[in-house]
């Protein structure tokens, strides 16, 4: 989905092409051990209507909803978009708030490496030369969490401009846990530390947004100012939780 029009750009020029369409499992998606294990080449459409992720991660299966149209969701695949690491994809928010991992093996080695240390850079991932995206690892979700992804979509690509995923859970009016994954602003996806300990700590979800994106940089191009993101994202942000805490029980 993403390395044909780079070809056509020049802006990619690989000796060889490899097709992984006919290696066995990798679109397989399964629950296991208290975790629902994706296989790199499962589509967005077979995750966003997985019974398995429906009902054991919907933070997911709700992002991936989200993703392209209909075309780009039959086709395009969680190993390929997580492998390319497009600041402005849609998964990396989900999976670093659902706190993913990424399973890679090479001929020689296999290793997992969590989401957080995985999206390093624009286009950049802790893959070593060699490795390939084998699976994603989801923790089962609490049944009694609530979530949500929240998107601002470039009207041409479909992109994210900003995009948030969040998930918490209740102690009667207290949250208990709060993740929050943000995709779009900056150089790659991160999560909202400082906001979820704020959260935790017992501040409102207005003084736990007013801090999102301390530390980073935002990007800035002819559709949105590096300000504009960071008030998209603070915005989104408060809508994402705000949908999250009302379905949480």
């Amino acid at each position: 989905m993403s390395l044909i029009p780079l070809m056509k750009l020049r802006l990619a020029t690989p000796e060889e092409v490899v097709d992984l369409g006919r290696v066995p499992g990798l679109t397989s998606i399964a629950e296991s051990s208290g975790a629902v294990r994706i296989g790199a080449m499962a589509t967005h459409h077979s995750i966003e209507t997985s019974s398995a992720i429906r009902a054991h991660c919907p933070l997911l299966a709700e992002t991936a909803a989200h993703i392209g149209d209909v075309q780009v969701r039959n086709v395009g695949t969680i190993g390929g978009a997580v492998a390319h690491a497009d600041p402005a994809a849609d998964y990396p928010a989900a999976l670093l708030a659902l706190e993913a991992a990424i399973r890679l093996v090479s001929a020689n080695s296999a290793r997992t490496v969590a989401a957080a240390g995985f999206f390093l850079d624009a286009f950049t991932t802790a893959i070593e030369p060699g490795e390939i995206v084998l699976e994603i690892d989801v923790p089962v979700e609490d049944q009694n969490e609530g979530y949500c992804y929240e998107k601002v979509a470039h009207p041409a690509s479909g992109f994210a401009v900003v995009g948030v995923a969040a998930r918490v859970r209740k102690n009667g009016r207290r949250i208990s846990m709060a993740r929050i994954g943000v995709t779009g602003m900056a150089a790659h996806a991160f999560r909202a530390l400082a906001a979820e300990r704020l959260l935790e700590a017992g501040a409102s979800v207005s003084e736990a947004c007013a801090t999102l994106g301390e530390g980073e940089t935002p990007n800035s191009d002819l559709y949105a100012s590096a300000d504009y993101r960071l008030h998209l994202a603070r915005v989104h942000a408060a809508r994402a939780l705000a949908t999250a805490l009302s379905r949480a029980s």
